[in-house]
């Protein structure tokens, strides 16, 4: 099954043993937000679901402390994945050179957009983001699906043709590959460092994007997130052009965006390649 959701993603090219106190914090931030129950399974890195009673939370909670890396997945009863949490740790041998990374995503239902609003959503993007050092990240609307049941990629890239404002459930790819470069210009577009300072830092950001409409928000630790639009929007491109800010943000961006190497068909290498530079060309 294919749903559109809301989902917030952070990027981290350090060591687990580095971010996990700080993914903690924010999975605690995320936890006061959804309602009480929505995650209540777990999969370790066994592979077992487990209920998230008490003592679930205490071994999520000795699981992502767990020097050596992590790998955890929460999710709702139903199993419609509604509200989920997934991080995938880098472990401590990674060659310092690596591109693999840290990652963290928190997931949502659109009518959380609906019945709190952009702004409530903006807030806690900011709040997830407060603790989290991370490299870059991004939140918006994305397709909420299991891209490796038969049929499914195949169906998201007919829908991705049309909503470029939708992003791919890649997280795990991304873990392995992504670095310190930019995976998707997004609704929330948030920049640290290394890619920040080559961009110019935050007041030639806020000059690029200055026509726009676009707000570039001062975090601390010399971080940024760029808010490109009111809220997030799927952009049906039968009625409309891409919004000028995504497109000069892409623009501005397009020396550190990710492209990724190692596809599987030539099919749909096609069309990760249309897909990746969606706001540019």
């Amino acid at each position: 099954m294919i749903r559109d959701s809301l989902h917030i993603h952070f990027y981290m090219r350090r060591p687990h043993a580095e971010v996990a106190p700080a993914v903690l914090r924010a999975l605690e931030c995320y936890r006061r937000v959804v309602p009480s129950g929505a995650l209540s399974r777990y999969d370790e890195e066994a592979g077992d679901w487990e209920p998230v009673d008490q003592a679930g939370w205490n071994s999520i909670r000795d699981e992502l402390l767990e020097p050596h890396g992590a790998v955890l997945d929460l999710r709702d009863a139903t199993g419609e994945k509604r509200y989920r949490f997934d991080y995938r740790g880098r472990r401590p041998t990674t060659s310092a050179t690596s591109d693999t990374v840290c990652v963290v995503s928190f997931w949502l239902p659109t009518e959380y957009l609906e019945e709190a609003g952009p702004e409530a959503l903006r807030t806690l993007v900011l709040e997830l983001a407060e603790p989290l050092p991370f490299n870059s990240g991004h939140a918006g609307l994305a397709f909420n699906c299991d891209m490796d049941l038969v049929g499914i990629e195949a169906e998201v890239w007919k829908w991705c043709r049309g909503y470029p404002g939708m992003d791919l459930p890649r997280m795990d790819r991304l873990a392995w590959q992504l670095g310190t470069r930019i995976s998707t210009v997004s609704w929330m577009t948030l920049l640290g460092e290394p890619v920040l300072s080559a961009a110019g830092g935050a007041v030639e950001l806020r000059e690029q994007l200055r026509s726009t409409g676009a707000t570039v928000l001062d975090l601390s630790n010399e971080r940024v997130a760029i808010v490109l639009s009111p809220e997030p929007e799927a952009r049906d491109i039968e009625h409309g052009a891409v919004p000028s800010a995504y497109r000069k943000l892409a623009t501005t961006l397009e020396p550190w965006l990710f492209h990724e190497q190692r596809l599987a068909g030539a099919e749909h290498a096609a069309e990760l390649r249309r897909w990746e530079r969606r706001f540019i060309d």
